[in-house]
């Protein structure tokens, strides 16, 4: 599948809030998983991983059929009991150049995934390593965080949250967060001309037309 660089640029640029003001239908995983290791923003492609509960042997195939603009979904049933992940596979996916890593469960060896650097969003943070059975399959639709997620669905996560987008309706969501955008600074505007608190969001006005 070939990637859109400069819509993954475009994507990136906004907060995972702004681009749900954009958005028509929701898709936003659970606020359970969230970001681990530092505070990044990421925006890329689904790679989706369908496990069973409490096996990963097949997430280190996943790691090698990654690809440079990347997100590799573990969707790991919400299991917090055992890790899906862990540093050295933060340091192999890095080196494919994926750009991070969303498990429905937990993930261990924090100290290394924050030395690798390599974005990691997860339920948990536990210590036992979870079963390597092979099972499970890569580059299918899955469930991840409440959330139905294909491959090559576009990802963004940040502090925020998570929300998954479709490709095709990515040019009107940006028309519509970049509105709500611009309305917001107008009424900031507004705020700071006429000294008043204005905690509704002003609609732009729309230019006078010239007789």
């Amino acid at each position: 599948m070939e990637k859109n660089w400069s819509l993954l640029e475009e994507l990136a640029k906004y907060t995972v809030p702004e681009l749900c003001d954009g958005m028509e239908t929701y898709r936003i995983m659970d606020w359970q998983i969230k970001p681990w290791v530092g505070r990044p923003r990421i925006a890329g492609y689904a790679l989706t991983v369908e496990v069973p509960a409490g096996e990963s042997g097949i997430v280190p195939d996943a790691i090698c059929a990654a690809k440079k603009g990347d997100v590799i979904v573990i969707a790991g049933k919400g299991d917090c009991r055992l890790s899906y992940w862990g540093d050295h596979r933060s340091l192999c996916a890095g080196k494919q150049g994926a750009v991070g890593v969303i498990v429905d469960g937990a993930f261990r060896d924090l100290e290394g995934c924050e030395e690798e650097g390599f974005p990691v969003f997860a339920r948990a943070l536990t210590c036992r390593s979870a079963g390597k059975a092979k099972t499970g399959a890569i580059g299918v639709p899955v469930e991840c965080g409440g959330v139905t997620v294909c491959p090559g669905d576009l990802i963004v996560a940040d502090v925020n949250g998570i929300c998954v987008l479709k490709e095709e309706e990515v040019p009107a969501i940006l028309i519509r967060t970049r509105n709500k955008i611009r309305s917001q600074a107008y009424t900031r505007q507004e705020m700071e001309r006429t000294g008043k608190v204005i905690p509704r969001i002003l609609p732009v006005p729309e230019p006078e037309k010239q007789p």
